[in-house]
């Protein structure tokens, strides 16, 4: 078992963190319905965009001809438009027949608009993307992508693989492509965007980061796709590690940010604390006296405490925990455990019901399923100064207010040892 705080010095803000902060309605063609509807992915940054990872890949590298369809794989085919009409069989259907001179096929549309109607006139030319599949007559797409080309024009095809976004309503997976692929082209240089030295990078096999975003925005046509998918890959593992950077960085700004509050100095005698470790049916470990004393030390100081106590399961946590919420009462203040799910936090009430009472204890309980008068009088308790209070998240409403609240311990059941 330990407990571990990160105190080690932040490094410096790169240069580059303005140009992620962009608004995304900077970028061309960012309507306000598209903004709102980029907003409810939880897109609002260049930034946002350049982490937007994509679902799955397509191969629209080459363009195959029809006559070499294979019924179930996706491919990309060039053809002519020659007869667009709309059906009745079940349902409401468009139905387009297309030509690229190998062969034909057809192309059938569930839900469309009467404009696309009239847009697939005989004759025109038509880039499409799907899944061939088999029918009565003939190999056919189902709601393809597509667009269409003018008469000389040359089919685009893409020179790497083609990304599919998350989307909601609103947006285009299309769209969301055309934004990300205006967001990397203001990524900065792998100089400006990396944490890491290069050794380290060559040490552990990974690209840099910016090298590692391109990859996976655009990856080319000959990229272990199963490895991409399973995390495996090499630029895939790179923005994990990222992910594990940001998040280290993110607890020394909160540990930066809390060494400039206060907090009440508790130094209790210890009695309780001794009370209840005698009437256990088993000693501390040395693992757990540790963490204990740590604690304590923590909760001596005039700065807010933010400890994570990490152990096997069973390995005795929770009375640790107990001790140190022992602690901040005999101090005179109130301590509060928080569990994820009634069920796990309705364990621990019946635990510290049978540690506390012999202290004269009594654990006050709250969940979403305490009601009525059972609520009015924990919500009262808790704002008298109720020593001890369990619950679920719960206790984060604002019907709750503790009236002298000096330690929280929060189970991260999510967390297993945590």
């Amino acid at each position: 078992m330990s407990a571990r705080e990160s105190t080690s010095s932040l490094p410096a803000e790169p240069d580059w963190v303005s140009r992620g902060r962009t608004p995304i309605s900077s970028l061309k063609g960012v309507t306000k319905p598209g903004l709102a509807a980029l907003e409810k992915l939880g897109l609002a940054t260049v930034a946002d965009l350049w982490t937007h990872l994509p679902l799955r890949y397509e191969d629209r590298t080459a363009l195959t001809p029809i006559a070499e369809l294979q019924p179930g794989q996706p491919a990309q085919v060039c053809a002519q438009v020659q007869a667009a009409e709309v059906v009745m069989r079940r349902t409401r259907m468009l139905v387009v027949v297309i030509n690229d001179g190998s062969g034909s096929m057809t192309l059938r549309f569930f839900r469309f608009r009467q404009a696309q109607v009239a847009s697939f006139s005989p004759g025109r030319r038509v880039l499409c993307f799907g899944e061939a599949r088999a029918s009565l007559v003939g190999l056919e797409m189902s709601h393809p992508r597509y667009q269409f080309l003018g008469d000389q024009e040359q089919a685009p095809v893409s020179g790497t693989l083609t990304p599919v976004y998350p989307r909601g309503e609103g947006i285009s997976v299309e769209r969301i492509g055309d934004l990300v692929a205006q967001a990397l082209a203001q990524l900065p240089a792998s100089a400006q965007l990396e944490w890491l030295a290069s050794d380290q990078l060559k040490r552990l096999g990974l690209p840099d980061l910016a090298q590692a975003l391109r990859w996976v925005h655009q990856p080319p046509p000959d990229t272990d796709l199963s490895a991409l998918a399973e995390g495996q890959h090499p630029a895939r593992r790179r923005l994990a590690l990222e992910e594990l950077i940001a998040q280290r960085i993110s607890l020394r700004l909160v540990r930066k940010r809390l060494d400039g509050l206060r907090a009440p100095v508790l130094r209790p005698s210890g009695q309780l604390a001794t009370t209840l470790a005698n009437q256990l049916p088993f000693a501390l470990t040395a693992a757990q006296q540790r963490v204990l004393n740590q604690l304590r030390r923590d909760l001596a100081r005039s700065q807010p405490m933010l400890r994570l106590v990490q152990g096997d399961v069973g390995c005795g946590k929770t009375v640790v925990a107990a001790m140190a919420m022992l602690a901040a009462i005999e101090a005179g203040h109130q301590a509060a455990l928080m569990a994820p799910t009634e069920l796990l936090a309705e364990q621990h009430r019946k635990t510290l019901d049978r540690w506390m009472q012999p202290l004269g204890i009594e654990p006050v309980w709250l969940a979403a399923k305490v009601t009525g008068k059972a609520r009015a009088l924990a919500l009262q308790q808790i704002t008298q100064g109720a020593p001890l209070v369990v619950g679920t998240h719960a206790l984060m409403t604002e019907a709750v207010s503790f009236k002298r609240l000096g330690l929280v311990v929060i189970d991260e059941q999510h967390r297993f040892g945590v």
